[in-house]
């Protein structure tokens, strides 16, 4: 039960998926440890996308060159689904940014199934509408690149001591917990201010973009103070100085 709960807190559908392994192997007497894994990547590749389909999520694509995960983490996890009118912004964007040599890597979106059903640790991305970007970084020798600091995308801040700690001066704990959350710092890049701030501009210049949360810091930092969809999230988040969060209406 403990599995089942687990399986379905992080995945949404793996509880599921690990029942009816049971059930499967009960019947024709096959080892679990086999017809698990089997199972949930025929889930997650051929059965679950198009049911999602019927809630209205789409999965975002994987192995598009200017458009993919930092890693199949997340996909595997079903954490890429998002509304057609996201996944459109998110495509049309890696296109306009081509030419820039910017690509999209997107770290959690949402689970493919019902509104409300919370993406965990995340507090909002419950509905299909909220994606977390990676920044932009180059390498030391000044040259774009879209590998990223930390393995899971997250953690990494692009100010190490924040410049600002009101928030957990405030008592809330847990507005660096992402730096537990890295799973190994695994290339010394600096942050690009200029890309990240193209990538930032292409997200405003869309009509269905709503608004985007980085730390404020970094808003008057890249010469952003003027863009009202880009917004402070608030202490009871955490901090936004290591991704984007991109929502639509």
């Amino acid at each position: 039960m403990l599995w089942i709960a687990f399986l379905t807190a992080f995945t949404q559908v793996g509880g599921l998926i690990w029942i009816l392994t049971l059930m499967l192997c009960k019947f024709r007497n096959l080892k679990k440890t086999i017809a698990f894994p089997i199972l949930y990547l025929v889930f997650n590749l051929i059965i679950i996308p198009p049911i999602a389909e019927y809630f209205g999520r789409v999965q975002l694509p994987v192995f598009k060159e200017n458009l993919k995960p930092r890693n199949l983490f997340y996909p595997l996890l079903f954490r890429n689904y998002v509304v057609p009118e996201l996944n459109k912004l998110l495509i049309e964007s890696s296109q306009n940014l081509v030419n820039d040599n910017i690509k999209i890597v997107y770290l959690d979106a949402n689970f493919p199934f019902f509104d409300g059903f919370p993406l965990l640790p995340h507090r909002s991305h419950n509905d299909g509408k909220k994606i977390d970007i990676c920044f932009i970084y180059k390498t030391k020798n000044g040259k774009i690149t879209d590998e990223k600091p930390a393995l899971s995308g997250y953690g990494v801040y692009v100010k190490d001591k924040y410049s600002s700690q009101s928030c957990i001066k405030k008592g809330y704990w847990q507005y660096d917990f992402t730096k537990y959350l890295t799973l190994g710092k695994i290339n010394d890049l600096d942050f690009d201010t200029t890309s990240t701030k193209k990538l930032i501009l292409t997200f405003i210049s869309k009509k269905e973009t709503q608004k985007i949360f980085i730390e404020p810091y970094l808003k008057q930092n890249l010469g952003l103070i003027n863009y009202n969809k880009i917004r402070f999230h608030g202490c009871n988040a955490v901090r936004h100085d290591d991704h984007i969060h991109l929502q639509v209406k």
